[in-house]
């Protein structure tokens, strides 16, 4: 027995190649790895980018004094000379070269007005078989770093997101993968992508999977989102280090301080309104319009010049804003001064994003959420200092609050900021007022692409198809099926002529004098000898019958009725009984299948009807192809 096993292995390793054609899930583990080795190496790079010409743009030329966390601060030195006016100058060109390149190399990407990185996931897993052209994270990540670096109001993992995302799918393309492999690949980069630039491996990978859906996440990307995230992770600290971003004392939970969590979900809840809101007017209601008029370069070469302008008289409004996040945590900061930045950041980000310059809306959404905390947890302090000792811990929850909020993403953020600071002991109070948050901003998001559920996916089309018929089965047809008249086997074909002149049957089952079922034959199969007058008196039905019956029975799900029109080409099956297969019950049609479906379908959608527990989603290689 032994030998056999060391046979078994043996051979699994001489022949990999076979292993990785047949094993789906092999394969897949296999891309996975491959694809978190390649984003953590240009995460890592990504990230450098960002660092080194912020240093260089805002510090060095501009003079400016800017806060950086202490687990990120890559560069030392003085500042340069105070020339604030520089600011405006570097986010005006880098608006105007953003409009540019998106104009010159990736048309079609400016008419979606998709203006956010992970935004664009969503509309390429759901809607082009995530399949992302090349350029368009290769050109967006270049001038995210750009519009970071010049002071921009926007976040870096929107950018590494579709980066992450843009590599899996380059991956899976030209390896000629099926699109259900595809867009797995797709979502493992943009885990990867996250999972890396926070240093979260799991927030990540969870984020990735969820972020595509309000009330779902797709479960079968899940795992090689880990293993694609834990990589790229792994890589970006081997590089960087594991430090955590915030160097921050660890807080603890207090059962006596729920109360005023659960007041900071509905504080979130209220600014995430805000945040949205003024995201969605400031885009569509003034940089379309212009955009209409002017064109691309000229709306983001405005709204370039206009967040400048902000950020020279604001400098706490530039980049991404980590380092106010910290002082925020430690008490640093003023509720006025928080009330302020919260306010700035929300119609700075508007500005940088919504005029379609390139960056993410992730960071600066932790932002407003972690200033939003900072306010609560000092007000309870202040009124309430017997119940909160350290209202630091506020700004943590608050971040993750406010995002699942925002993003209608309820896992992935509260990991994420456990992870990100790594520590725990909040776990509960981030994950009650995640969830109320969520309840109280159902009907708004930042993201444009998201979908409710795998139901509304075009992703999901044939699958939910398979799902849903397997839930259901033909007895619940029968009492609707058309009256179908049977003929016996013994009439002549001059008499079934006159009787086919006098129905629009187009199957006809054939019984025997006993009134069992013995064959069934269509119009096609006596076409040829229709207009045969020398035969009519001398064939009956029995010798152009096919004996060999296509049947189905009451308790044979629709999904195996539809598989059996299908492989065989035929419209029409007889019913028979489960345990005799000569009495007909009926004949059900292909088109009363699809009828139902589409009913069902319906009332799936408004909500009239639940879906079986016992659905499964297994659609096949290719049927999905």
């Amino acid at each position: 027995m032994f030998d056999n096993y060391i046979q078994s292995f043996t051979n699994f390793w001489q022949n990999p190649r076979s292993i990785y054609k047949s094993g789906s899930s092999f394969r897949l583990l296999l891309l996975s790895t491959l694809t978190g080795i390649f984003v953590g190496l240009v995460a890592s790079a990504f990230f450098l980018g960002i660092e080194g010409l912020r240093h260089l743009f805002l510090i060095k030329l501009a003079g400016q004094s800017l806060h950086t966390p202490s687990g990120e601060e890559l560069f030392h030195g003085d500042p340069g000379s105070y020339t604030p006016w520089l600011i405006p100058v570097l986010t005006t060109s880098v608006g105007l070269l953003t409009g540019w390149l998106v104009m010159k190399f990736i048309p079609n990407a400016q008419q979606d007005d998709v203006t956010d990185g992970t935004d664009s996931v969503s509309k390429t897993f759901h809607q082009d078989a995530g399949i992302m052209r090349p350029l368009v994270p290769l050109i967006k990540g270049g001038t995210s770093i750009l519009t970071i670096a010049a002071g921009g109001s926007a976040g870096r993992e929107g950018p590494i997101t579709q980066i992450g995302a843009g590599i899996g799918s380059w991956i899976s393309f030209r390896l000629n993968l099926s699109p259900r492999e595809r867009r797995i690949l797709l979502l493992a980069g943009a885990g990867a992508g996250l999972g890396a630039i926070f240093r979260a491996p799991l927030g990540g990978a969870i984020t990735a999977v969820e972020i595509i859906y309000t009330e779902d996440f797709e479960s079968e990307a899940l795992l090689p989102s880990i293993i694609s995230s834990v990589i790229a992770y792994t890589i970006f600290t081997m590089i960087y280090g594991s430090k955590p971003m915030f160097d921050i004392p660890s807080f603890s939970f207090e059962p006596q301080e729920l109360v005023f969590y659960l007041l900071l979900a509905v504080f979130c809840a209220l600014t995430g309104f805000f945040y949205v809101k003024t995201f969605y007017f400031l885009k569509r209601s003034i940089f379309q319009k212009i955009k209409k008029k002017s064109g691309l370069i000229i709306t983001t070469g405005l709204g370039g010049l206009v967040m400048g302008c902000l950020g020279m008289i604001f400098p706490g409004l530039l980049c991404g804003g980590y380092g106010l996040l910290e002082m925020a945590i430690l008490g640093k900061l003023s509720i006025a001064v928080m009330l302020g930045l919260l306010i700035g950041k929300t119609i700075a980000t508007s500005i940088t994003i919504g005029s379609e310059m390139s960056g993410g809306m992730f960071a600066p959404a932790l932002f407003v959420g972690g200033m939003s905390g900072g306010i609560m947890g000092q007000m309870g302090q202040n009124f309430f200092p017997q119940f909160i000792s350290n209202p630091g811990g506020f700004v943590l929850v608050g971040m993750a609050a406010f995002f699942a909020g925002v993003g209608s993403a309820p896992v992935g953020p509260f990991i994420l900021v456990s992870e990100l600071v790594q520590n725990y002991d909040l776990l509960a109070p981030l994950m009650l007022a995640s969830a109320v948050c969520i309840l109280l901003t159902k009907n708004i998001s930042i993201y444009e692409n998201q979908l409710e559920n795998k139901f509304q996916s075009p992703a999901h089309a044939g699958e939910l198809f398979v799902d849903l018929l397997q839930a259901h089965t033909v007895n619940e047809l029968l009492s609707h099926l058309k009256q179908v008249y049977a003929v016996s086997e013994n009439m002549n074909f001059s008499d079934f002529k006159q009787f086919f002149s006098n129905t629009n049957q187009h199957y006809f089952p054939v019984k025997n004098e006993q009134g069992e079922l013995t064959g069934i034959f269509s119009s096609t199969d006596f076409r040829n000898i229709l207009f045969e007058e020398d035969v009519e008196e001398l064939v009956v039905v029995k010798d152009i019958a096919l004996t060999d019956i296509i049947s189905t029975t009451p308790n044979e799900d629709l999904n195996t009725v539809m598989n059996k029109f299908t492989q065989k080409n035929i419209d029409a099956l007889p019913v028979v009984k489960e345990d005799d297969y000569t009495y007909l019950l009926g004949m059900l049609r292909r088109r009363e299948v699809i009828d139902f479906y589409n009913k069902e379908l319906k009332s799936i959608k408004s909500g009239t009807v639940k879906l079986s527990s016992g659905m499964r989603h297994s659609q096949s290689e290719e049927q999905e192809q």
